[in-house]
């Protein structure tokens, strides 16, 4: 196999990008189809000489093997596991997070694209509440959700406020490193797995005896790394880490399930002292064009502690417990759901397609909708006067909603 002037593949990742524009989220290369950008979710075709019309095996293969290069490692995880996953650096114009994997037995690549300057809390939009999260001195911040609904962005956002207010040394275990934080008023020293360690688990043990005062893991995936984890919160240190799961209760549950049945006694113990705030995200559709984020968040309080140690049942709900704690800037996805929804900023289709209990929301909608005055406005065999000054057919009509206590701004991508 011939492999092509890196100078060709950085030319192919700058159309790519161009045709893109500030709204690309990844670059995708996938054999049958033409190279591919990914824009608020949704992916559009790019027209490149040489790679139409579709992409043939020998383009990802060599585009693959660009991207490994001579790094053993990645070599061996390919050869082992069928994917690895590396970064690659675009000039001074941008940063990606790559895998390249196997798929059909031939090379496919997703080659997500890294922003180059770090967010505040204020840019995101997220709620006064993360001003509180990052004044902790020990225990464990989870934020969870899929893959790219922006956890290692709120992560980052959430460092940097750190890093304007605390004098403190901060480790960051990552794989690889996304955002590069500069030395302010912390110390960070910024570890890249592979590269400066070779497991989570073996990185986070070391960061131990590295004097940290705030650990960030860039995700917590077995149970070996969870209970260094654990340890590390109840040793002074405040640990920041991403789960992949779609709510608190879920994560909880996912923490625990890590374990041996004997064991989980004693980690639901462990857990409820430690634990400290879980931030849940997705990623939802905007009226109009791009995404908004949604949020759940979960603190620890004296009956999420009681929940987390016996279990939930008939008299103890995660769910209940999180929109009960509302006064502490606490929201379940509904409450955040419904807050977007009666400002116009998401769909009715969208909040029952992104809510947890859907029962629930189905039930709150129609009396959010009561209570807004929305207007049914599904034609009836009627004729509209076009003279009137009714909305156009297919919009709805609602009144202007009252501000709503910890109503989220609008936020950007994550």
């Amino acid at each position: 196999m011939n492999i092509l002037p890196t100078a060709y593949f950085d030319k192919v990742l700058e159309t790519m990008l161009e045709t893109g524009g500030r709204g690309t989220s990844d670059l995708v290369f996938v054999v049958g189809q033409p190279p591919q950008v990914e824009l608020n979710g949704e992916l559009t075709a790019v027209n490149i000489p040489g790679l139409l019309p579709v992409l043939r095996p020998e383009n990802t293969a060599q585009f693959g093997a660009i991207l490994i290069g001579d790094n053993e490692r990645l070599a061996e995880d390919f050869k082992e596991n069928g994917s690895c996953d590396t970064s690659y650096a675009l000039g001074t114009i941008a940063r990606f997070r790559v895998n390249v994997f196997r798929q059909n037995g031939r090379h496919a690549i997703i080659m997500r694209k890294l922003s180059t300057e770090i967010p505040s809390l204020e840019y995101l939009g997220l709620p006064p509440i993360f001003s509180e999260m990052i004044k902790e001195k020990n225990g464990i911040i989870f934020c969870t959700g899929a893959t790219g609904s922006g956890k290692t962005t709120t992560l980052a956002a959430m460092l940097n406020e750190v890093n304007q207010t605390a004098k403190v040394h901060v480790v960051t275990l990552e794989d690889p490193i996304e955002f590069m934080h500069p030395q302010k008023s912390a110390t960070f020293s910024q570890r890249e797995l592979g590269r400066d360690y070779s497991s989570f688990s073996m990185g986070l043990r070391a960061a131990l005896r590295q004097a940290p005062k705030v650990i960030l893991v860039g995700e917590i995936r077995d149970r070996e790394t969870m209970e260094i984890a654990l340890t590390a919160a109840e040793t002074g240190h405040v640990v920041y880490s991403t789960l992949h799961t779609i709510s608190a209760g879920q994560s909880i549950h996912r923490i625990i399930g890590m374990f041996e049945q004997g064991e989980q006694a004693q980690v639901r113990e462990r857990l409820a002292s430690t634990l400290r705030f879980i931030i849940s995200q997705r990623l939802a559709p905007k009226i109009g064009g791009g995404r908004q984020l949604l949020t759940e968040i979960m603190g620890s309080n004296l009956r999420t502690r009681e929940i987390i140690q016996l279990g939930e049942g008939e008299s103890r709900s995660i769910h209940d417990a999180i929109e009960a704690g509302i006064t502490s800037g606490w929201h379940s996805f509904e409450q955040n759901i419904i807050q977007n929804f009666e400002r116009g900023i998401i769909t009715e289709e969208t909040a029952m397609l992104y809510s947890v209990n859907k029962a629930k929301m189905r039930q709150t909608l129609d009396l959010c909708k009561k209570r807004t005055g929305l207007v049914d406005n599904t034609p009836h065999g009627f004729r509209l006067d076009s003279r009137s000054s009714s909305p156009s057919p297919g919009r709805e009509h609602r009144a202007e909603p009252p501000p709503l206590p910890g109503t989220l701004k609008l936020s950007p991508t994550g």
